[in-house]
C-alpha cells in the first residue's frame, strides 16, 4: 500500500503541474497520436500496392499494430527512463533517490510518469477492436483475461530490456548510444515476424524479444492454431527479462559511488 500511495501522490503532483501548462499536455498527446497515425498511414499506403505482406492482409497487419501500441503506450507511461544517465548520474540526482526509504527503481518510475502516453494505448485498443470486427474473429469469454496477461508480459519485456540497458550508465563514465539503436529495432515487433529472414526472426524472438510485444500475442487471436504456443510464452519471456533487467540494475546501483566533482 505504501508503494501504491506513492503512485497516487506522484500522479496528483503530475496533474497539478500539467494543469498549469495545459497546452503542453495536449500538444504532447497530439504529437504521440500523430506519430502513430503516420505509422498507420504508412501501412495503408503499402497495401495500396499489394494485397498481402508475407501472407498477412491489411486488417491482420492493423490488428498486430494495434496490439503493439497498447504495451508500448503502457511502457512509456510507467518506464520513462530516457535521459537517466544525464539527469541522475552526471547531475547527481541519483544521490537524492538513494536517501529515500522506497526502492530506488520504483521511485524513478513514478518520478518520471508520463500519463499522456496512455492515449497511445487507448488508440491502439481502438485500432485492434476495429480490425477484430473486420476480420470477424470469434470472441470467447476468456479472451479478455488472456489479452491482459499477454499485455502484461509484453510490458515486462519492454521493461526488462530497457532497464538492463539503462543500467549500463552505472558501469560507464559516458552515456552510451545503444538506446536509440534498440528503440529502432523494437519497431520490427509491430510487423509479422514471418516477413523477416531466419536470423532476424531468431534475434527478435530470443535475444531482443520484440516479436513478443506485438506479433506473437496478436497472432494468438488471429491464428491460434499456428501461434498459440509462441503467444503463451509472452508472460514467461516477460518475467525472465524483467528479472534479468532488475538484477543488472541492482548490481549497477551497488557500484554507484555518487556524482563526484
Amino acid at each position: 500500500m505504501f508503494y501504491l500511495s506513492l503512485v497516487v501522490d506522484y500522479l496528483k503532483n503530475y496533474m497539478k503541474t500539467r494543469l498549469t501548462y495545459r497546452s503542453d499536455f495536449w500538444i504532447e498527446v497530439l504529437s504521440d497520436l500523430l506519430f502513430n497515425g503516420l505509422n498507420l498511414f504508412f501501412i495503408l499506403v503499402v497495401f495500396t500496392q499489394t494485397q498481402s505482406l508475407g501472407g498477412w492482409n491489411q486488417s491482420q497487419i492493423l490488428f498486430i499494430y494495434g496490439y503493439f501500441m497498447i504495451p508500448y503506450g503502457l511502457f512509456i507511461t510507467f518506464f520513462n527512463l530516457w535521459g537517466f544517465s544525464e539527469r541522475y548520474i552526471i547531475k547527481g540526482e541519483m544521490d537524492r533517490i538513494l536517501t529515500r526509504p522506497a526502492y530506488n527503481l520504483w521511485q524513478l518510475m513514478i518520478e518520471n510518469l508520463d500519463p499522456a502516453s496512455l492515449f497511445s494505448a487507448v488508440a491502439g485498443l481502438g485500432v485492434m477492436i476495429y480490425s477484430w470486427v473486420q476480420l470477424g474473429i470469434p470472441f470467447h469469454w476468456h479472451d479478455p483475461l488472456i489479452f491482459i496477461v499477454l499485455v502484461i508480459g509484453s510490458v515486462l519485456i519492454y521493461a526488462g530490456v530497457y532497464i538492463s540497458l539503462t543500467s549500463l550508465s552505472f558501469f560507464s563514465d559516458a552515456p552510451t548510444g545503444i538506446l536509440p539503436l534498440i528503440w529502432n529495432i523494437q519497431n520490427y515487433g509491430r510487423y509479422p515476424a514471418t516477413i523477416y529472414n531466419k536470423l532476424l526472426r531468431s534475434i527478435l524472438t530470443w535475444i531482443l524479444p520484440f516479436a513478443f510485444v506485438g506479433f506473437y500475442p496478436a497472432a494468438y487471436f488471429i491464428d491460434p492454431d499456428n501461434w498459440k504456443r509462441f503467444a503463451l510464452l509472452t508472460p514467461v519471456v516477460g518475467i525472465c527479462f524483467s528479472i534479468f533487467g532488475i538484477t543488472i540494475w541492482n548490481i549497477g546501483v551497488k557500484r554507484y559511488r555518487g556524482a563526484g566533482s
